[in-house]
């Protein structure tokens, strides 16, 4: 279901929630428009972030050492992929296919080590204001994310924007930094939707009008809403008037129920990019602690038909779309203990269906030039192996996995030393992913944005990544 009422639709505090983004599933012609800042390629039209929350082991996906040590090597081969002299994990099979339309950055770094504030940075492309921390509950001031950020950038040019986030917040409690509008505001924050484990499915209703509240007596509430906003004094009335008005078209949308309702959609592609997996039985062999409710939830989680969702968005005209691999609460990629157990029975094969569906998926229709795949987690792992045959939090060098938007399809940009442990070549920070981004939207990622003491920050202090690109 989604994140919101029809009651809060129809209140200031719950329309802040929906977001000033939703209007490109209103108008997505207006989110291919760029800025005329000249970049060689057509400016993409959307992007798609996929974010492995926890930390997925970069040796044993994207960048493996075969000639290392087996403490820094691990359990897993290197398999060929289509592209020659490009190895992967022999545990993303399905991928390899399609490497020839997607790239690995093998030299992503930072120095945040603990799960939120590595979040942070890498959903934003900003250091964490409250240092390197596991909980941001008492920092008052956060970062926006990137889709909050483009959505600013775009309204300053009378353009409207949207970007959606699927299919929970990282935390249930806490939202952590960088999933929201920050600093921007509550107008900015994502459109939530949420999935529904028991139908496996995607509920859009509450977005639609109940039986007997179409036609006049529709247009009778929202002619009676205009006139409660005129009694708002002074500028707060017109800042106040866009957030009932896209409400209104948004409890109206057709687009918007058929986006999210994959009822519709061929059974054959929903099984491309995968159902979900079947619970694991308790204490069997494949690395399940006993009595792990965790794992047993997580085996019902609709991560593939969550990046098809993605893909339904895309086609709805929302310029950005967050998906949230994993959350806090329960399993995830954080795999401390047993990493390569999890990786090849749990965490690794939905992902590698889901995202060469994705690819796959993209291009078959048409959209995967004018739509940026970003895949990455908020840090690597340890290249050693620690007593429990797990590896630790790594954020001094992992791996981001691109396609689409422009990207050269089967090339590595970057290096890792010998080990896995720092770049060797061509560091990239969040910074220079968010700079990237900004870039291939069309816009100039030194521009400013401000938050509410006025104080100016760039779209990105980073650079874009512009070897990356054809």
């Amino acid at each position: 279901m989604l994140d919101t009422t029809r009651r809060s639709l129809l209140l200031g505090g719950g329309l802040g929630s929906l977001g000033l983004g939703l209007p490109g599933l209103l108008n997505a012609r207006a989110a291919s428009v760029g800025t005329g800042v000249p970049t060689g390629l057509p400016s993409i039209r959307s992007c798609i972030m996929v974010f492995y929350y926890g930390g997925p082991s970069h040796l044993d996906s994207w960048d493996p050492k075969p000639d290392a040590p087996a403490e820094i090597r691990g359990e897993f081969k290197a398999i060929s992929t289509s592209v020659p002299g490009i190895s992967i994990c022999e545990h993303l099979p399905l991928t390899a296919r399609v490497m020839h339309k997607v790239a690995i950055v093998r030299s992503m770094h930072h120095a945040m080590r603990n799960h939120d504030s590595a979040c942070t940075e890498t959903l934003t492309g900003r250091l964490p204001p409250g240092g390197d921390r596991e909980n941001f509950s008492e920092v008052p001031v956060s970062f926006p994310s990137h889709g909050a950020t483009l959505s600013h950038a775009w309204k300053a040019r009378g353009l409207p924007l949207a970007h959606a986030s699927l299919p929970y917040r990282i935390r249930n409690v806490v939202t952590v930094p960088g999933q929201s509008g920050g600093f921007l505001g509550p107008g900015y924050d994502p459109l939530l939707v949420e999935s529904d484990l028991a139908s496996q499915s995607y509920r859009a209703e509450l977005l639609g009008l109940p039986e007997g509240i179409r036609g006049p007596r529709f247009e009778r509430r929202r002619a009676l809403l205009g006139h409660l906003a005129t009694t708002v004094p002074g500028a707060a009335a017109e800042s106040f008037r866009p957030y009932y008005e896209r409400a209104f078209a948004l409890l109206d949308s057709e687009a918007v129920r058929a986006a999210v309702d994959l009822s519709g959609e061929d059974p054959r592609v929903r099984d491309r990019y995968g159902r979900g997996l079947p619970d694991p039985p308790r204490g069997d062999d494949r690395g399940v602690p006993e009595n792990n409710g965790a794992w047993h939830a997580a085996g019902r989680l609709m991560r593939g038909q969550n990046l098809l969702l993605a893909r339904r968005l895309v086609e709805a005209g929302v310029p950005f779309v967050s998906v949230y691999d994993y959350q806090q609460q329960g399993q995830n990629w954080d795999a401390h203990s047993q990493n390569f157990q999890q990786h090849k029975n749990h965490l690794l094969p939905p992902a590698d269906r889901a995202f060469s569906a994705l690819v796959d998926d993209l291009d078959a229709r048409g959209l995967l030039e004018s739509t940026l795949v970003v895949a990455l987690g908020e840090f690597g792992r340890t290249p050693r192996i620690n007593k429990d045959a797990g590896r630790d939090h790594w954020p001094d060098c992992y791996s981001v996995v691109m396609a689409g938007g422009g990207v050269k399809g089967g090339s590595v940009y970057g290096a890792s030393d010998k080990i896995g442990a720092f770049p060797a070549t061509d560091g990239v920070t969040p910074a220079d992913l968010a700079a990237t981004i900004f870039w291939r939207f069309g816009l100039d990622h030194t521009q400013e944005i401000k938050d509410a003491t006025g104080r100016p920050y760039r779209l990105a202090e980073g650079e874009p990544i512009r070897g990356l690109f054809a």
